[in-house]
This record gives C-alpha cells, structure tokens and sequence, in this order.
C-alpha cells in the first residue's frame, strides 16, 4: 500500500506541474525560445519534448529513491547499492532518449514531408519499430540492466522441455536473471518474439520456490506462450494506434487548443503534446478495459497450467509462496482491482483453480 501510495502522490504531482506549465503561460515562452535558436522545427521539437522529458526524470528521482531506499528497503527487499541505483538510472534515460529521439525525428520528419497521409506512414513505421524494440528487448536492452544465464539444472530443464513438448511450443530458452543483486522480490515473465522468446525466472524466485512450484509457474508462462497473449497485445495496441494517428493528423492543424493555452498559432511538436494530453485523459477512462483484458489473459494462463501440471495443488502453492515473499496485499478493495489490476486478486485465482475440472490441453 505504502508503494501505490507513493505512485499515486508521484502522479498528483506531474498533474499539478503539468498544469502549472499549462496555465501560467510558461510553455509558450519557452516554445517562443526555443524557436529563437534557428534550427527549424524538427530540432526545436526535439529540443521541447527533450526537456519536458528532463523535467519529468528529475520529478521522479526523490520518489524511486524514497520507494527503493526507504519503503522496499523497511521491508527488507531492496539490496541494490545507491551506486547501482544511478548506473540504472543513467541507462534507463540514455535508451530512452536514444529510441525515443529516433521515433519523434522520424514522426516530426513525416509530418513535415509526408503529405496528407503522413499519418499513415507514421503508423507503419513506429509499429515497425516498436516490434523491432520488442525482438531486441531480451538480447539487446534486457542485458544491459542484468545477467541472464540458461537454466543449468537438468531436471528443471527437462521438465520444463516436456511441458513445452505436450502443448508443441518450441523453446526459445528458460533463463535465469541475477534479480538478486537489486531485491528479493521473486517474479517469472515471458518476453520477446519470434526467436528472441523467451521465459525468464528470478534467480531468487528458483532459491526460494520447490521444483514442483517452479514448474507450476514456468508452465503458467508457457500458458501466455500458448494462449498468443503478446500477439494479442500488439494486434490491439496496433488498432489503437491506427486511430490515435489519424486522431492527431486532424487535431495538429486545429486552432482552438493553441490558443486556449496561450500559443500563436498551430506548431506540430506542441499539437502534438497536447494531442498526449487528449489522449491520456482517454486513457485513464479505458483503464479498466485494459486491466480486464490482462485479466482475462491471466486466468487463461492459469487454465493451461492447470492442465499441464495436472493439479491445481503446485500452483496455488507457488501463489501462496509469491504472495508472501513479495508482500501481495491480499484484500484489495474491489474498485481498485476493477481498476488497475492486471493478474485476479490472489484468493480469486486460488478459489478458481480449485474449482476448475481438468481437460485436455
């Protein structure tokens, strides 16, 4: 509770700043400067969302610190050294900035040269790199942050290769990753596409956690495998997308909200920032529909470990383990899991595990 409660005061304050830089009049002096340094409008857009991006990194800081260092620390999960903490920092802002720069100079370029369509263009070309980013994420970024080794145990191996062999999954490798030098929080994730797929366990996850548990949750990654779930995520988001482009290719040239908030005249990097805020008030209304979405997918995760483990004993005992080694809040207020939930609270996925009559995968 203690960390949402840090999250949620984290978010009332970029609300606060954000209207702040919206209502005092301080974005379109800045914007008026930035204009005045002559490199044309791509720099100058690059310059803008550049140093709101500075700003909202240093907004930041005091809260990781505080959760890392004061909360997770009470608790004893954090391990990480302040060292640590600010090489990952450093590397979080350089990728950031380095993909995020790459997306907005070929957006600003398409804007500015792509015609009426540019949109269109737009779409392909950031799906096309964010699937590029998703491919890379576990040989190329995940590497930078930890250590990830195949799992050497050839029991586990072996299981694991069998589960994999009942619902025709080829893998592309169970890994370990050195969780343990920053917290002694235990997780299991399943990331990348194509060839770079992956499941990926805590290497304190694997210390704490019996084989028959292990293989519980390994399976219920496979079930995500199985079930499609990263496709399923990238064919909606893509949908999504598809329609907040064509949204912002009609609100770029529309004049009422430049000059409600103090600006000129239209300017796209500005459309577009405003355009970000449109949408994120969007958003927070389709919250739940997102978290009812990853719900669904989590309990069809859990169906096909159910039948691949053949009882529902192993799992509920890992849940059980994983509540408590991380600390789960195990009665969360309804709307609130309604809400922001993405996996069924934890007595809901036991109840329904155990009630669930076994069939073939």
């Amino acid at each position: 509770m203690e960390s949402e409660s840090c999250e949620m005061t984290h978010t009332l304050i970029n609300h606060f700043i954000l209207l702040l830089l919206l209502l005092t009049g301080i974005l379109p002096w800045w914007v008026e400067l930035i204009g005045k340094t002559g490199f044309g409008p791509i720099v100058n857009g690059l310059i803008f969302f550049g140093s709101l991006g500075i700003l909202s990194i240093f907004i930041r800081i005091p809260f990781s610190l505080y959760e890392n260092f004061s909360i997770e620390a009470r608790y004893g999960f954090n391990i990480m050294s302040l060292r640590l903490w600010l090489f990952d920092l450093i590397k979080s802002v350089l990728i950031s900035f380095i993909i995020g720069g790459l997306i907005l100079f070929i957006l600003f370029l398409l804007i500015q040269k792509g015609g009426s369509l540019w949109w269109f263009f737009a779409w392909m070309i950031t799906g096309a790199i964010e699937l590029l980013i998703l491919w890379l994420f576990p040989i190329v970024i995940a590497p930078l942050f930890n250590k990830f080794e195949l799992i050497e145990d050839r029991e586990i191996s072996d299981q694991i290769k069998e589960l994999m062999e009942k619902v025709g999954l080829r893998s592309g490798g169970v890994y370990k990753m050195d969780e343990a030098k920053r917290s002694k929080h235990t997780n299991a994730y399943f990331t990348g596409i194509g060839k770079t797929k992956r499941i990926v366990l805590y290497d304190t996850l694997l210390t704490s956690h019996p084989l028959e548990e292990i293989i519980a949750i390994v399976a219920h990654e496979i079930g995500h495998w199985k079930k499609k779930h990263i496709l399923k995520q990238i064919i909606f988001i893509e949908a999504i997308s598809f329609i907040l482009f064509w949204g912002v290719s009609k609100f770029l040239n529309w004049n009422l909200p430049y000059l409600t908030f103090g600006f000129k005249g239209p300017i796209f990097y500005v459309g577009l920032f405003l355009y970000s805020i449109f949408i994120s008030l969007i958003g927070f209304f389709l919250q739940p529909l997102e978290s009812a979405m990853m719900r669904y997918f989590e309990r069809e995760a859990d169906d096909i470990s159910l039948e691949l483990v053949g009882s529902s004993k192993p799992i509920c005992e890992s849940l059980k383990r994983l509540a408590s080694d991380n600390l789960e809040n195990l009665t969360p207020h309804p709307l609130f899991v309604w809400y922001y939930y993405s996996h069924p609270p934890f007595h809901e996925r036991i109840s329904r595990l155990k009630n669930i009559k076994l069939r073939e995968v």
